[in-house]
């Protein structure tokens, strides 16, 4: 049986980090949470639970997980988020993978939660995502947002796991616009950065046709009000990324700080 670390990045998660570590303590042999110097009962929650615990100053999602994996003392490694907790059926299926790995990698299947609903459409479910791997296979990235595992050889083997990883995302609106904001401002200076840029004609367009594909196409309406919300919410997430990538960029161009 293979030994599997699981590890957690983590900023003032009191309220989540206990639901979180209780669901991988069945199925894992470590659990290491690398905390930004929490300002709540995050790190000793964490710890009253048997993590090993690291504080690091933030330095991007990805920088950060990249750390946290490289403080993993197994060769196989489970990447999840403090809001985040392995389903019972998921457990099962990761204990049973544990015993004779057929993959390189695993893809869990990530059911969210919006404002206490859980959501089947809008582009959200099914959301396979790569979460458990062979450390000898692959990486996270350095992505400062939208983080993610990138494998070393293209024909590595992945394969899915049965269950869903529960993720109890935005407690409320509030919540979501507040994390649009500081998401957007992430993502639209480290798009700079590299370079990019946005045409008008993108602004424009790509937030209301976004709307119609999740509410539409990916039958966000389905799951309701709060379905219309997520949907409506995502779009104004787009035009305000593709806002400020366009501020900066031009503020760069000119020589100004941004």
């Amino acid at each position: 049986m293979i030994s599997l670390t699981a590890f957690i990045i983590s900023f003032n998660e009191e309220k989540n980090i206990a639901r979180c570590i209780q669901s991988l303590k069945p199925i894992v042999d470590e659990i290491v949470v690398v905390d930004s110097f929490s300002k709540d009962r995050t790190v000793t929650i964490a710890e009253e639970l048997g993590a090993k615990v690291i504080s690091r100053a933030f330095t991007g999602y990805g920088d950060q997980k990249l750390f946290a994996q490289e403080q993993s003392g197994s060769e196989w490694v489970f990447s999840i988020d403090a809001d985040e907790v392995a389903s019972e059926e998921l457990q099962k299926s990761i204990l049973k993978m544990k015993v004779a790995p057929e993959y390189d990698a695993y893809e869990v299947n990530r059911l969210s939660s919006y404002c206490g609903k859980w959501i089947r459409h809008c582009g959200w479910y099914p959301q396979y995502i790569l979460r458990i791997w062979n450390r000898t296979k692959g990486s996270m990235s350095k992505d400062e947002v939208h983080e993610s595992v990138q494998l070393y050889d293209k024909n590595a083997s992945v394969g899915k796991l049965k269950g869903d990883l529960l993720h109890y995302t935005y407690d409320s609106i509030s919540d979501h616009i507040r994390k649009i904001e500081r998401y957007t401002e992430a993502g639209a200076r480290s798009d700079v950065e590299r370079g990019k840029s946005c045409s008008l004609i993108k602004l424009i367009m790509v937030p209301g046709w976004q709307f119609f594909t999740r509410y539409i196409l990916q039958l966000g309406f389905l799951d309701g009000y709060y379905g219309y919300i997520l949907c409506k919410n995502s779009s104004f997430a787009a035009f305000l990324k593709y806002s400020k990538i366009r501020q900066y960029q031009s503020l760069k161009k000119r020589g100004l700080p941004y």
